[in-house]
């Protein structure tokens, strides 16, 4: 799936910085709890794009002696990071205030500006999440969402979307709690809200660590670019079997490929290499997304390309 854009970033950075503003002076007019936790919250967000954009940045370093096969990586480094912010910081903070506000409840005052804010906020959250949606959606191919989640490699858009449902599922929530505590006037209702919204951070944060650290150690193409892989080498003449395509995205963008082949053994050494490079150089011309191709001659009777101690290595494709 290819890659978002910074352009959403930035989009969901200008939103954020404007909505966190904008909710921590409604937290000092109304006393909400809520109001103070979604502040957070939308400052954890602006950060976190801040470390995106960083992550970007830095994995489109060229490869060097050190780093062969690139930087690419570095992106999904910073999404853990992020991930791991929304978790520690965003649903922290979040369940922390709403403990105390739970334990030591106080009235909210104003509660009119509370609700502008919050009516500004999902104007503005509303807008960075089209934005992030598109990307995604762009990138969807066909799939369905579940299954674009899964095979998605793009994992700053995938924090860009579920920050921005997170941070939509929050203002509401901050709504309906300082609601109930001006209907019933009770400021428990405020309290929990800032509870909920903490509950639903760290379950949108433990969703993106598992997605971070699986990107993180490698993950394998997509299937249907492991088959047009296989499909390719299978098609040359000299080629008797493909045993295995092993894959590995580096980044969003960078894939690469490992090929295992028997060769015809009535041909000769300089045929074997001129169908090798055959192979790499049409794999590559067909699939921009790959930058290495390896083709490794290998007779029926070999061992199989495998990790030592696992059967099914996590993070690469086997077809």
């Amino acid at each position: 799936m290819a890659s978002g854009s910074n352009r959403t970033i930035l989009i969901a950075l200008g939103a954020n910085l404007a909505i966190a503003a904008a909710k921590f002076v409604a937290a000092v007019l109304t006393g909400s709890s809520a109001m103070l936790t979604e502040g957070v919250h939308s400052v954890v967000d602006s950060t976190n794009q801040l470390l995106l954009l960083y992550g970007r940045k830095r994995s489109q370093r060229p490869a060097d002696a050190l780093h062969p096969f690139g930087y690419g990586r570095e992106l999904y480094f910073w999404s853990f990071v992020v991930a791991i912010l929304v978790f520690a910081l965003g649903a922290g903070v979040s369940l922390y205030e709403g403990i105390l506000h739970i334990q030591h409840p106080e009235p909210a005052v104003s509660p009119l500006i509370a609700f502008i804010v919050l009516g500004v906020a999902m104007v503005l959250e509303g807008g960075s999440t089209v934005a992030a949606f598109n990307d995604f959606n762009a990138a969807r191919e066909g799939r369905s969402w579940w299954q674009a989640f899964r095979f998605s490699k793009d994992a700053p858009t995938l924090i860009l979307l579920l920050e921005n449902g997170g941070a939509m599922a929050g203002l509401m929530i901050a709504a309906i709690g300082l609601a109930l505590s001006l209907f019933t006037g009770n400021p428990f209702w405020d309290g929990l809200a800032s509870v909920l919204i903490g509950v639903v951070l760290g379950l949108l944060a433990v969703l993106l660590l598992r997605e971070a650290k699986g990107l993180l150690i490698g993950e394998s193409a997509d299937p249907k670019l492991v088959a047009s892989i296989r499909r390719c080498a299978e098609a040359h003449a000299g080629i008797v079997a493909v045993h295995e395509v092993l894959t590995l995205h580096s980044s969003p963008d960078m894939v690469t490929a490992i090929i295992s082949a028997d060769f015809d053994d009535a041909i000769r050494a300089r045929e074997v290499e001129g169908i090798v490079a055959e192979i790499e150089r049409q794999v590559a011309a067909s699939n921009p997304i790959i930058a290495r191709v390896f083709v490794r001659p290998m007779d029926s009777g070999a061992k199989k390309l495998s990790f030592i101690g696992s059967d099914e290595p996590e993070g690469v494709g086997r077809l």
